[in-house]
């Protein structure tokens, strides 16, 4: 494995790589802003090698992203740009900070009993339903619980999973291997959901896994841990680096159990509501 330095180079031009060829990335003095599909938005990032980055050119990236209809967002290393916090700060953004793990060697594959996980194709007809289960996950705060998602006949999906999600652009990612999508099921229903995304980087593949989100009614059980896992499994036959961003800490040490090892910290700045 490369050292923590080198690693995060690649990681970074993972980041740089990754919205092409579907999305523009503009450059905005210090900033690369991707300007595509709201369907598939990509934040903000500092271009590699830009060096320090003013407020004016965040508020100038912001302006952009709302001129173009993206969410007004921004992420960077917190070891790459320690002064961009403050200028995220003084541009009315708000700011989380995400453990960053990779995958060493060994990961253990956790299967919890009675669930199977199945790979999704391009022509699944359920990708809104697997868009719904991780938008009610993530919105569902840890403790809290929430009815199904179910859209069929006679079911009453939760307020927030409704209008159906568009799946275009997630369609076209998956039959193109830029998405690897994998749902898990238990009595035929799905209760989690993750992907990985691999994007070959200088002729080395690296993946990262994004989007692990169970159900409010079986968390506690391993699926998460389950879900990564098994994804690293299967980007591990493509690529050689395997990286995700936890929520906070105590997912990062779920990670960290199964094999993954924190090597920075990212930080997420977007607009803080009013």
């Amino acid at each position: 494995m490369p050292t923590r330095p080198g690693l995060l180079d690649r990681i970074e031009q993972y980041f740089a790589l990754s919205p092409l060829p579907e999305t523009a990335v503009r450059r905005v003095g210090a900033l690369d802003v991707p300007v595509g599909s709201a369907e598939w938005p990509y934040p903000a990032r500092p271009h590699p090698g830009g060096g320090p980055v003013p407020v004016a050119d965040i508020e100038a990236a912001l302006a952009l992203q709302r001129e173009s209809g993206m969410p007004e967002a921004l992420e960077w290393f917190a070891q790459r740009n320690p002064g961009l916090a403050q200028a995220a700060r003084s541009a009315g953004l708000g700011i989380d900070e995400l453990p960053l793990l990779v995958a060493v060697d060994d990961v253990e594959v956790t299967l919890p009993e009675g669930v199977r996980f199945f790979l999704v194709g391009a022509d699944d007809p359920q990708l809104a339903t697997y868009q719904r289960l991780a938008q009610l996950a993530f919105a569902t705060p840890v403790g809290a619980t929430a009815g199904p998602i179910s859209s069929a006949p006679g079911a009453a999906p939760d307020r927030l999973v409704d209008p159906p999600q568009p799946t275009s652009v997630l369609r076209e990612r998956i039959a193109d291997g830029r998405t690897v999508m994998m749902i898990a099921v238990e009595d035929g229903e799905p209760v989690a959901v993750g992907s990985h995304q691999p994007v070959d980087v200088d002729g080395t593949g690296m993946s990262e896994i994004v989007g692990v989100a169970t159900l409010p009614r079986f968390r506690g059980r391993g699926l998460g841990a389950g879900l990564a896992s098994t994804l690293v499994e299967h980007a591990g036959e493509t690529v050689q680096t395997v990286f995700l961003a936890a929520g906070d800490d105590d997912v990062a040490r779920v990670y960290e159990r199964v094999g993954f090892a924190r090597i920075g910290t990212t930080l997420v700045a977007e607009r803080v509501s009013d």
